[in-house]
């Protein structure tokens, strides 16, 4: 359905449109959509609806090079919200499967974020309500866990996992990941940022174990190392595997850079090609300075003391500030998320504006009579 950009490109081609290799998959381009939840399955059984079609595939049209699905929980109580989208049962394998074959099918490459949400897990949302707060059993919600007792500002009392069901936990996100081959995603992510269960374990703020999972960042990272070990030996050798990981939780005494840039170099002795930069999402009510690339020098740090590719995002909106970001090498792609809600087609305008030509513009071919005009 869709043209790709060759990979043989000129000097002309801005480097946001050049194709980008992953372990064994190629990408068209470097715009990637982020995942960013939708909370849209109203029957709460974690199958993704028409909608999840609709949103996705509209964005592979729109010309992304690779879109990532929405936070999938690896089980009921790993959802962050009832109505979550999950890989933890064959039938939502079947409901995945015509989505990615269309997201491809429209020509970007399709990949899904694991996910479980610990202590911010039975949350609501704007179709049930209780939104920024915990679900009360009598409307569906559950006990949470975390690695300590600890709750999330106002939410309700976590309860401390056991080492045998940290186990257990690992063996859901082997078994999610086997489910995401068989709908036919063609990248992984975990995700380790934001406050959700893995973020729990890294940060000392809500990890105070005395285990093997507490203490030092050894054993505070040892949760995550065995999801990607577990992981990395459920999906092909080929298959790209990546985590989202927020380089600091911008607290005193919490998460920083120094012990993002340690893990990172771990993770690449256990076989993940790309850091998803992120910030923030453990302390409640923390003070974020949010501006335009406000992230980006913590993408820039991990790429360069960890040696792994990374995407940038937060606040990236235009296509000659993407671009500049990665001529200046701080980046390897650029993630467009509340961007690409605006404007699913933001990549063909992007290249537009940045010069290409339409035929070197990744336009389904049902479209190409509307190209961007000067």
């Amino acid at each position: 359905m869709s043209k790709s950009v060759s990979k043989s490109v000129s000097q002309e081609t801005p480097t946001l449109f050049e194709a980008m290799d992953l372990r064994g998959l190629t990408l068209r381009n470097r715009v990637w959509m982020p995942p960013m939840c939708m909370y849209s399955v109203p029957d709460r059984d974690g199958k993704p609806t028409p909608f999840h079609y609709q949103h996705y595939v509209s964005r592979s049209l729109g010309g992304f090079g690779m879109i990532i699905a929405e936070a999938t929980a690896v089980s009921p109580e790993g959802r962050i919200s009832p109505c979550d989208v999950g890989l933890w049962n064959d039938d939502q394998v079947a409901a995945w499967r015509w989505i990615v074959d269309g997201v491809k099918a429209a020509g970007a490459a399709f990949g899904v974020q694991l996910n479980h949400a610990g202590r911010k897990a039975s949350t609501g949302c704007a179709g049930i309500g209780h939104e920024n707060a915990s679900v009360p059993f009598e409307d569906g919600g559950w006990r949470t866990v975390a690695p300590s007792p600890i709750p999330f500002g106002d939410y309700a009392d976590p309860r401390e996992l056991s080492v045998d069901e940290i186990h257990g936990i690992v063996d859901e996100f082997r078994n999610a990941a086997g489910r995401a081959v068989a709908a036919g995603f063609q990248m992984i992510q975990l995700h380790a940022a934001h406050g959700y269960l893995i973020s729990q374990f890294l940060d000392p703020l809500s990890n105070n174990r005395r285990d093997e999972y507490g203490g030092d960042l050894a054993g505070r990272m040892r949760f995550l190392i065995e999801i990607v070990d577990a992981v990395r030996g459920a999906i092909p050798e080929t298959m790209p595997l990546t985590v989202r990981i927020s380089a600091t939780d911008w607290a005193t005494n919490g998460w920083n850079l120094e012990e993002t840039i340690e893990t990172s170099r771990v993770l690449k002795e256990h076989g993940i090609d790309l850091i998803d930069v992120s910030t923030g999402g453990i302390v409640a009510g923390v003070s974020i300075p949010v501006k335009p690339n406000y992230q980006v020098p913590f993408a820039d740090a991990i790429r360069h003391d960890a040696g792994l590719p990374v995407t940038a995002v937060g606040l990236i909106t235009k296509p000659k500030q993407a671009e500049k970001l990665l001529r200046a090498g701080k980046a390897d792609a650029i993630e467009i998320g509340r961007a690409a809600l605006r404007d699913p087609y933001w990549p063909l305008r992007a290249a537009h504006r940045l010069g290409l030509a339409a035929e070197q513009i990744p336009y389904p071919q049902q479209y190409v009579r509307g190209a961007f005009r000067d």
